[in-house]
C-alpha cells in the first residue's frame, strides 16, 4: 500500500500538522547535503512515507564511494501511514544493496517530541538520547497551546515555542553529532516576529546557516495539499561559528525551472546587532536594493514621537456592545474591510462587520480620542499586491469624538492621541511605497504584520517625512507616483 499526499484526508493532515513531501521536493533537499561519512547515522523525525529518507538514499546511492552504510532512524505516529513507510524502507534496503551500500532501518512508531524531551531531559528510567551525523526533516505545522503535553514535554529540555515544527527542529538539532549536518523543509515564519525570537536564538547558537532557499509562489512546495503557507529550506552544520557567507536559493517550484543563487554576507541575513534575530531572506534584485535604501535611513518611531500599536478592540470580548449599524450613544468601529484606497470608507453598512461599538464606561479605555491616525492591515490576503497595506483616519471624513479600531488592524499615534497631518501623509507614503513593501519580504514569510515588525523599521527623519506629507497633495496616487516621491526625498536626505 502507498500513500500519497492526495490520499491522506485533509482533516486528518491538519491533526497532525503532516503535509507529505513530494519526491521531487524530497530529491532537491537531499542534495544540499554537503560530504558525509562513511557510516551515516540518519534522522528522519514525523517520516510520513518516507519520500524524505529515500530520496537521501538514492542520492547516496548515485554519489557512489562517498556513504559505505545509512543507519536510517525513521519517527511516524500515524499508524494509518506505517505499511507504506516499510514498504519505502524495503525498496531502500534494496537499491542500496545494489550500489554496495548497507542500509538498515528503524521504524519508532512513538512520539518524537515526548520520547527525545524525556531522553535528553535525562529522567531517572528513561535511555540515553540517540547521536545522528545527519537529519532529514519535513516537521508537522501545528500550534500547540500552554498547557498541551507537546508543550511540558519541551519545557522541560529548554525549549519554548508554540508551534510543533520549531519543537521538532529544536530536538534535532540536539541530537546531531558536531559537524553534523540538518536539511528541513519549514514554514518561513520563524525568520522573524517575537513569538519565535527564542527559537532563533537557540537554532542561531546551536546551528551554523549555511545555505536557504525560498519558493517565489506560497504554493509551490505543497500544492497538492493546497497549502498556502510560505516554505523555506534551510541546510545546517551543528557548530557554534556562522560563516561568513552564505547561499541563498530561490525558484518558482515548478519542474525545470531556473534557479537563481547568490552568495551574500552572512551580516546581512541576521544582523550581527539585532536583539530580534531576525532572519532575512533577500532573494531578488529589488530585496538587496531596498536593504541599501533602508540601511540609508535612521529614524525609529520613537525618535519620531511616534507610537504603533495593535488595535484594541477585541471582537469576541466586547461583543454585546457591538452594532451592526451606528445609532445613538454608539461611536466608529473600523476593520480592515474599512479600508478605501488612501482613506476610511465609514460606515460601510454592506459588510459583515459591525459598524459601531457603544460609548460607555465598560467600552472607552478600548477607545482613542478622535485624531489623524495612520492604519495598517494586520493581515493581509494574498491577491494584495503589497504586505504593507497603510490606510488614514481623517476625522474631517469621520466625524467622532471617539474611535475604536478592532485587533486586525495596526494604528500610528502619538502618546495615544492623534498625529499632526502631514507627518501622518508622510508616513502613509513611506510605508505604502514598494522600497518598503521589498524590504519587509526579506524578513517576513507571511502576510501578517505585527506591531512589533513596524517598530524595527528604520524610518526617514521627521523633516524628510513631513515633506513627504507636504508634497503628496492626494491619497488617491498610483503606486508609481507614491514610489517616484518617496524615493525623491529618499536621495534628498541622503
Amino acid at each position: 500500500m502507498k500513500i500519497g499526499a492526495e490520499e491522506m484526508p485533509r482533516k486528518r493532515q491538519e491533526e497532525l500538522g503532516q503535509f507529505l513531501t513530494a519526491p521531487l521536493l524530497a530529491d532537491f533537499m537531499a542534495s544540499m547535503f554537503g560530504p558525509l561519512p562513511r557510516t551515516v547515522r540518519l534522522l528522519d523525525a514525523g517520516a510520513g512515507a518516507g519520500s524524505l529518507t529515500t530520496a537521501f538514499a538514492a542520492r547516496c546511492c548515485r554519489k557512489r564511494g562517498e556513504v559505505r552504510a545509512i543507519e536510517a532512524s525513521l519517527y511516524e505516529i500515524d499508524g494509518e501511514i506505517l505499511e507504506s513507510l516499510s514498504a519505502a524502507m524495503s525498496e531502500c534496503e534494496h537499491r542500496c544493496s545494489d550500489a554496495g551500500i548497507r542500509f538498515t532501518f528503524t521504524i519508532h512508531s512513538t512520539d518524537f517530541i515526548r520520547e527525545m524531551s524525556t531522553r535528553l531531559a535525562g529522567d531517572l528510567f528513561a535511555s540515553k538520547p540517540p547521536v545522528f551525523d545527519a537529519a532529514i526533516a519535513n516537521p508537522p505545522y501545528r500550534k500547540i497551546s500552554t498547557d498541551s503535553a507537546e508543550r511540558r514535554a519541551l519545557r522541560s529540555v529548554g525549549v519554548e515555542t508554540s508551534n510543533l515544527y520549531t519543537g521538532f527542529i529544536s530536538l534535532i538539532q540536539r541530537l546531531l553529532v558536531p559537524r553534523g549536518q540538518l536539511v528541513g523543509i519549514t514554514p518561513r515564519s520563524f525568520c522573524n516576529g517575537p513569538y519565535f525570537r527564542p527559537f532563533r536564538e537557540d537554532f542561531l547558537s546551536q546551528l551554523e546557516l549555511r545555505r536557504l532557499h525560498v519558493f517565489e509562489s506560497r504554493q509551490a512546495a505543497f500544492r497538492d495539499d493546497g497549502v498556502l503557507q510560505e516554505n523555506i529550506i534551510f541546510h545546517a552544520v551543528k557548530g557554534r561559528n556562522q560563516p561568513d557567507e552564505m547561499l541563498i536559493s530561490s525558484s518558482s517550484g515548478e519542474h525545470g525551472d531556473d534557479m537563481t543563487k547568490t552568495v551574500f554576507p552572512f551580516a546581512e541575513i541576521v544582523h550581527p546587532h539585532d536583539s530580534e534575530k531576525f532572519i532575512h531572506i533577500p532573494s531578488t534584485a529589488g530585496h538587496a536594493k531596498a536593504k541599501e535604501t533602508m540601511d540609508g535611513l535612521s529614524s525609529s518611531l520613537a525618535s519620531l514621537g511616534v507610537t504603533v500599536s495593535t488595535g484594541r478592540v477585541v471582537e469576541f470580548r466586547l461583543k454585546q456592545a457591538l452594532r451592526k449599524e451606528p445609532d445613538r450613544g454608539t461611536v466608529p468601529l473600523l476593520y480592515p474591510c474599512h479600508f478605501n484606497g488612501g482613506t476610511v470608507h465609514w460606515p460601510k453598512l454592506e459588510a459583515r462587520k459591525p459598524n459601531a461599538i457603544l460609548d460607555n464606561d465598560e467600552t472607552r479605555p478600548w477607545l482613542v480620542p478622535s485624531g489623524v491616525y495612520l492604519l495598517t492591515k494586520r493581515f493581509t490576503s494574498k491577491e494584495e499586491r503589497r504586505r504593507l497595506v497603510a490606510c488614514l483616519y481623517d476625522p474631517e471624513l469621520v466625524s467622532a469624538e471617539w474611535v475604536g479600531f478592532e485587533n486586525h488592524l495596526n494604528y500610528f499615534h502619538a502618546s495615544g492621541h492623534g498625529l499632526e497631518r502631514t507627518l501622518a501623509v508622510g508616513l502613509y507614503a513611506f510605508l505604502n511605497s514598494t522600497v518598503v513593501d521589498q524590504y519587509f519580504r526579506r524578513f517576513s514569510g507571511h502576510t501578517q504584520v505585527n506591531a512589533t515588525d513596524l517598530r524595527t523599521l528604520a524610518y526617514p527623519d521627521r523633516n524628510t517625512l513631513q515633506a513627504m506629507g507636504r508634497d503628496m497633495k492626494t491619497l488617491e496616487l498610483s503606486q508609481d507616483e507614491i514610489d517616484q516621491l518617496v524615493n525623491k526625498h529618499l536621495h534628498a536626505c541622503r
